[in-house]
C-alpha cells in the first residue's frame, strides 16, 4: 500500500512539475521555396515560483534550431544566437519578430507552407522537455519590424549556424 501511495505522489508531482510551463499562440513563417531557414515564435508561460530557461530548441522540420534575438547596434538591427532564454517565476516571455525566437535552420521540407504543423522540441533549464506543434503561417504574419530596422542594410546574416555579430 505504501508503494502505492509513494508512486500515486511521484505521478502527481510530475504532472505539476510537467505543467509549469505552457504554450499559447506558437506559430513558424512559411517560406518560399528557395529559402532555407525559418523562426518559431510563441508566447512561454512559467506558473511556478522558480525561474525557468530555455536551454536549447531541435526541430525535425530543419538540421538546426537555435535560440535567437535582436539588437540595435550602431543603428542596425543585428541578429545572433543566444545561450538561453528565461522565463522568470510566474511569468511570461514572448518569442516575437525582433525580439527572442527559435531559428528553424537548414530546412528539411521546402517549402513551408500553411496547413502544415512544424513539432519543436524546447529543452528546458528544468530537466523537462517541451514539445510544441505549431501551425506555419504566411511570411508577414506577426511581423511587425519598423523598430529601427535599417530597410536598406538590416545587418542580419545567417549561415553555418552563426547570425550576425554582437
Amino acid at each position: 500500500m505504501k508503494l502505492k501511495s509513494l508512486l500515486l505522489l511521484i505521478a502527481s508531482a510530475s504532472t505539476i512539475y510537467a505543467s509549469s510551463i505552457t504554450v499559447k499562440n506558437a506559430y513558424v513563417r512559411a517560406t518560399p521555396p528557395s529559402l532555407p531557414n525559418s523562426a518559431a515564435f510563441m508566447e512561454l508561460h512559467n506558473s511556478s515560483d522558480k525561474d525557468i530557461s530555455v536551454m536549447s530548441a531541435s526541430s525535425d522540420a530543419s538540421k538546426v534550431a537555435e535560440l535567437h534575438t535582436h539588437d540595435m547596434k550602431d543603428g542596425v538591427m543585428m541578429m545572433y544566437q543566444v545561450p538561453k532564454i528565461d522565463i522568470k517565476a510566474n511569468s511570461s516571455t514572448t518569442l516575437k519578430p525582433g525580439g527572442f525566437h527559435v531559428m528553424l535552420l537548414g530546412l528539411k521540407t521546402k517549402p513551408l507552407k500553411e496547413e502544415m504543423n512544424v513539432e519543436i522540441n524546447l529543452n528546458l533549464s528544468n530537466g523537462q522537455t517541451l514539445k510544441v506543434f505549431a501551425p506555419v503561417k504566411k511570411v508577414m504574419a506577426g511581423m511587425k519590424m519598423g523598430h529601427g530596422m535599417n530597410k536598406k542594410s538590416s545587418g542580419m546574416s545567417c549561415g553555418a549556424g552563426k547570425c550576425g555579430s554582437k
